[in-house]
């Protein structure tokens, strides 16, 4: 199973990637949505997990661009928050079609526990 992460974030695409790889996924980083989107198209992820908050393409127009090309695929939005804090955002992800959605700074089991289901029970 392949987890695509996208953060602008490089300390927060490690920690995923860490402990993605832990749980057994192959993993891919991007740092913004239109580099996530280049790499989805070259080798399609099963689940991403894109933050919300990004320069370039951010992630409530990657999360619409995702479902429109791969119906199928899980995702988890992750937010800080940025000016007006992630519950403003995170409802929004959902809406659109975030499978999970998580605010900074969150548990990491939580999060793997997460992925682990929606690539499990589809």
């Amino acid at each position: 199973m392949r987890v695509l992460v996208i953060d602008d974030d490089e300390q927060m695409r490690i920690l995923l990637r860490q402990v993605m790889e832990w749980a057994g996924y192959e993993v891919m980083e991007a740092g913004d949505g239109r580099e996530g989107m280049h790499k989805q198209r070259k080798q399609p992820a099963d689940l991403v997990i894109t933050d919300l908050i990004m320069p370039e393409q951010e992630g409530l127009e990657t999360i619409t661009s995702l479902k429109r090309e791969y119906p199928t695929v899980k995702i988890i939005a992750i937010s800080g928050g940025g000016r007006i804090g992630p519950e403003a955002y995170l409802p929004a992800a959902q809406e659109l079609g975030a499978d999970r959605v998580f605010s900074k700074p969150f548990d990491v089991r939580e999060l793997a526990a997460a992925v682990k289901e929606l690539l499990e029970n589809g």
